[in-house]
């Protein structure tokens, strides 16, 4: 894992209050849909204790030879720290498994590397300012 530019302490973004809701309501609704349309996908990784296998509806944006996710709750979230730990994952995107290795939390508050359309919904509804980037094995 690497980190980089990551400042001392991270905005909180302002979905962390409701990310239990989300992910009783919402995420089974998102995974009927999110590994068959562009810029979704489902993200399979294996709890770092339990050793179960957990499967999240996620927004995923490729770019070139890896893909970006935004990290919406920041970066203090079980999931992420499970992908941070093994160095591995994979999604499920556009009908498609991708195996990604070489996890990278940045701290980005601008969102260069998501689309443009994204960038003002993330950045100033959200306070989006971190990003996971993986690459294609």
């Amino acid at each position: 894992m690497r980190t980089h530019g990551a400042p001392a302490v991270a905005a909180t973004p302002r979905l962390w209050p409701i990310r239990a809701f989300v992910r009783r309501f919402v995420n089974p609704l998102t995974r009927l849909f999110a590994g068959r349309v562009p810029w979704f996908a489902i993200l399979t990784h294996v709890g770092r204790r339990s050793g179960r296998t957990y499967q999240i509806p996620i927004n995923a944006f490729r770019r070139g030879d890896r893909y970006v996710f935004a990290l919406t709750y920041g970066s203090n979230v079980d999931w992420l720290k499970n992908v941070l730990a093994a160095g591995k994952c994979h999604i499920r995107t556009r009908g498609r498994y991708v195996r990604l290795v070489e996890p990278e939390v940045t701290f980005d508050p601008d969102l260069r590397e998501l689309p443009w359309l994204v960038r003002p919904f993330l950045a100033h509804v959200d306070r989006v300012t971190e990003v996971l980037q993986m690459r294609v094995d």
